[in-house]
């Protein structure tokens, strides 16, 4: 099916924060008969069901019709204080998630690439521009660069000053039109937009869309803190017993990682199927109810006519939807998720 600009644009821009700029963007895609976006994902820690927000995401581009890169960043993960001889088992089991995330999501991975960071970032023309850009680049603008992005910790390391540098040069190397990450991304995205042009090189379009609240009351959503998030290899009992444990409070969607989780995620998936949010419930309690839309499940919920663990009931079982096919890609491969994530 062939999709009009402004059907484009609605996928793209979907649950979106930040756009830099919308102008540059509808140009683009009015201009463009398949735009290329990419996302970088450093191979730190297990990704977790936060990674669907971007998942998602990138399905909406398949959908409008973009090439979609995937950038698997080894080198970005060692910078990032990932040990080296970890990386390239990393690379394979994100590979395997990330396939699995995207296909549960509901897109044609046909126009899908991944990419190694590692298989051009340690190139002799890639090395000398971040040689150059480093010229041009004060410790302090780095610094600032990365300071949402990498762990820099009491004693920081040279390593997280590249890091911007070379995400960076990431969109002319991997040649494409537009980068999307996270909002916490933005200060990189940003550096990106004001330093290209001095090596000569174009910008891009920079689109960032929310972070997801985790499942504690902090509101955060970490690898480090298993309380927080859901393994996206986790069993039907691990996923019920995290959201059953979450931080859910009633009438209230305001820093709210479950309803978060139906928005960003859920939501969009279901919709695009032609499904609905089916929450089964006691006649005592109200009955059965389905919402076509996000906004009406949290207007429900606001006004005290759906009980949190009614709401989790459903999320569980959606959820496990969505992590159904990833798990099922690692029966057999118990040796790489240990060799990638050996236990302590």
């Amino acid at each position: 099916m062939v999709l009009s600009v402004q059907e484009k644009m609605s996928l793209v821009t979907r649950n979106l924060q930040e756009i830099v700029t919308t102008e540059e963007l509808q140009k683009l895609v009015e201009s463009k008969e398949q735009p290329v976006v990419y996302l970088g994902t450093a191979v730190t820690g297990r990704p977790h069901v936060g990674y669907f927000v971007w998942g998602v995401k990138a399905a909406d581009f398949l959908k409008a019709g973009f090439k979609v890169k995937i950038l698997l960043a080894d080198v970005h993960g060692a910078l990032d204080n990932c040990p080296w001889p970890l990386l390239e088992k990393r690379y394979e089991y994100y590979k395997i998630v990330i396939s699995g995330m995207l296909k549960s999501a509901g897109a044609d991975i046909s126009n899908l690439e991944f990419i190694k960071g590692s298989e051009f970032q340690l190139g002799k023309e890639y090395l000398l521009d971040v040689l150059k850009l480093s010229t041009f680049t004060s410790v302090h603008d780095a610094t600032k660069a990365a300071s949402d992005v990498v762990k820099f910790g009491d004693n920081p390391k040279l390593s997280g000053l590249i890091y911007p540098l070379m995400q960076a040069l990431d969109e002319q190397y991997l040649g494409v039109d537009i980068q999307f990450g996270g909002v916490d991304q933005r200060k990189i995205m940003m550096f990106a937009r004001e330093n290209l042009n001095r090596l000569g090189y174009k910008t891009r379009v920079e689109l960032m869309f929310p972070l997801m609240p985790g499942l504690t009351a902090s509101g955060k959503m970490s690898s480090s803190d298993p309380n927080s998030k859901i393994d996206l290899i986790d069993s039907i009992d691990s996923i019920k017993t995290k959201f059953n444990k979450a931080f859910c409070p009633e009438k209230q969607s305001e820093n709210n990682g479950v309803l978060a989780f139906c928005k960003y995620v859920i939501f969009p998936v279901i919709t695009d199927k032609g499904k609905t949010f089916d929450v089964i419930r006691p006649e005592k309690f109200g009955g059965n109810i389905s919402f076509k839309t996000y906004e009406e499940l949290e207007k429900y919920y606001v006004e005290g006519k759906l009980h949190p663990m009614d709401l989790k009931t459903t999320v569980t079982k959606e959820t496990d939807l969505l992590c159904e096919p990833i798990r099922k890609a690692f029966i057999g491969k118990e040796k790489l998720i240990a060799e990638a994530y050996p236990q302590k």
